[in-house]
């Protein structure tokens, strides 16, 4: 279960005693953008910020919120995703700057994660 405050950058989680199921999960190769965007709009109309937990996703709709593996080292962290992108062919999510170093993902530039769609958001 997910409690999403809408001035959050990222939902609260409650600590449930099993782990929430993903809707769905695939593996894809991860790349990042960071404080060269800082400012920018996203394409959902917000302010790109490099240290906030958001990712950029080709077709996820806005507000989806996915957890992202690094199956080499076990680190996760969730996103929530406010953006377009990777235009890079072969690259399925664009994550800030800091989940990727929180991820250790910096250095690769490109990684393959597991990408767990954990919500959606409802349409009205």
């Amino acid at each position: 279960m997910f409690l999403i405050a809408p001035a959050m950058e990222a939902p609260l989680v409650a600590h449930l005693s099993e782990p929430i199921k993903p809707i769905k999960t695939w593996v894809g190769n991860a790349s990042w953008y960071g404080p060269g965007f800082d400012g920018k709009k996203t394409a959902d109309g917000e302010l790109f910020d490099s240290e906030s937990l958001t990712a950029a996703h080709p077709n996820l709709p806005f507000g989806s919120v996915v957890r992202v593996v690094n199956p080499r080292n076990g680190k996760y962290e969730l996103v929530r995703i406010n953006d377009r992108g990777p235009y890079q062919e072969g690259r399925e999510i664009d994550v800030s700057y800091r989940v990727a170093r929180k991820l250790g993902l910096i250095h690769a530039g490109v990684n393959q994660v597991r990408l767990e769609l954990l919500e959606v958001p409802r349409k009205h």
